[in-house]
């Protein structure tokens, strides 16, 4: 059945989320501040190939954590960095996003690509989606026990 007219897709795709990253206008340089303290750089200017298999999701939560622990420490600042910038490390920095300051993921990317050229691969948006529907569902449970009290 179509959606109705008006009506709002309720779930992304990884094909949306990559329509999103092609908006970017951005060049790719060493290092970017993608969010207040937070920067994503490159070691190389070499291509690097991410793996579509690479269960990265296992580290949203440590990397999320380390993130939130050094940025509120006395003037704490982060660097997330990987070979070019692209998918890795702003893959983790969307996570902390998503975990900590409570972003949707459209929302994060929307915000990362005004400050950075980032591209995470396939396998890194689809475990971001996952990770987008469980704090949704997070979220959900959380207010319908709010009302119940």
């Amino acid at each position: 059945m179509p959606p109705e007219k008006g009506k709002r897709k309720e779930y992304l795709t990884v094909k949306d989320l990559q329509k999103l990253l092609d908006t970017c206008k951005l060049h790719l340089s060493e290092m970017d501040e993608v969010w207040p303290n937070i920067y994503i750089g490159n070691v190389s200017p070499k291509q690097a190939d991410d793996s579509t298999h690479f269960d990265l999701d296992v580290y949203f939560q440590p990397a999320a954590d380390f993130i939130h622990r050094a940025l509120k420490s006395t003037n704490g600042k982060v660097l997330v960095h990987c070979i070019m910038g692209l998918s890795r490390s702003s893959t983790l920095v969307l996570a902390y996003l998503m975990i900590y300051r409570q972003l949707t993921l459209k929302r994060a990317l929307h915000k990362l690509i005004q400050k950075r050229a980032i591209y995470p691969n396939r396998n890194f948006l689809a475990l971001l989606l996952d990770l987008d529907l469980q704090l949704k569902r997070k979220e959900k449970r959380k207010c319908q026990n709010c009302q119940i009290l």
